[in-house]
């Protein structure tokens, strides 16, 4: 087997305000970082471009906005080639709790082939729409799997076993926008790549920013539901053979 190595995927835009505390906090753990800016503005962009002239911190630059989902694609398939076996993807905001970070990477060391996801833990700073919204995902998760093994489909904390991980962007569709959470979790739970879950507190810090559009990324989550809904259909028999082999 490789020997275990891990980069942080930080998707960026206009996170300017936040995304230095966040990379500087990953290098003081002395995790390699890798910004991916989602075609950011200038004063972000310069942001970015200090950021990258300093040790262990690189930069991936898309020339257009292309949605959190293509951003984190692409710093997969980068940190893949670059040799890691591992990517920690985390936002640029500050929504993730940070302090948990060492305690997901000790059990990805333990589980290396299993993806390590964020549990959310939401306090009373959570807005009640997004917490029904996940609700719903939830369910449609548990319909589209044909199982309760995924907890939480939409929190983007998580550690990716890259090989497995990249094999599936490879040859799947996979959202590219706000659905990429829940798109890319679905096909790995397909592919029968193990999950482990961790409980972690979420963050929505005052004057935070965020780029959730409601009436757009409701609707590109609605297809994704839908898409992979007709994913499940056909793969039913050997998904369900799967489980009675579980409960064997």
């Amino acid at each position: 087997m490789a020997p275990y190595k891990l980069c942080a995927i930080v998707p960026v835009y206009n996170h300017g305000a936040t995304v230095a505390a966040v990379a500087h906090d990953l290098r003081a753990r002395g995790i390699d970082v890798m910004l991916v800016d989602d075609g950011s503005s200038e004063d972000c962009a310069r942001v970015l471009d200090a950021l990258a002239q300093e040790p262990g911190i690189q930069l991936v630059r898309r020339a257009v906005n292309g949605g959190k989902g293509a951003a984190v694609l692409d710093g997969l398939r980068a940190a893949y080639r670059q040799g890691y076996s591992h990517a920690l993807q985390i936002d640029a905001d500050g929504q993730h709790d940070r302090g948990d970070i060492e305690r997901f990477i000790a059990v990805s060391r333990d589980n290396p082939q299993a993806l390590v996801c964020g549990a959310p833990v939401y306090g009373a700073d959570a807005p009640k729409a997004r917490l029904y919204g996940r609700w719903l995902t939830r369910v449609w998760v548990w319909i589209n799997t044909l199982s309760f093994n995924i907890y939480d489909a939409m929190c983007g904390f998580r550690i990716y076993p890259l090989p497995a991980t990249v094999a599936v962007i490879d040859a799947e569709r996979i959202g590219q926008r706000m659905d990429f959470d829940i798109s890319i979790i679905v096909h790995l739970h397909w592919r029968g790549v193990p999950m482990l879950w961790l409980p972690t507190r979420v963050i929505y810090p005052q004057g935070g920013v965020s780029h959730f559009n409601v009436l757009r990324d409701n609707l590109l989550i609605s297809r994704a539901h839908a898409l992979l809904f007709f994913g499940m259909l056909w793969r039913a028999p050997r998904l369900l053979a799967r489980r009675l082999r579980g409960a064997a």
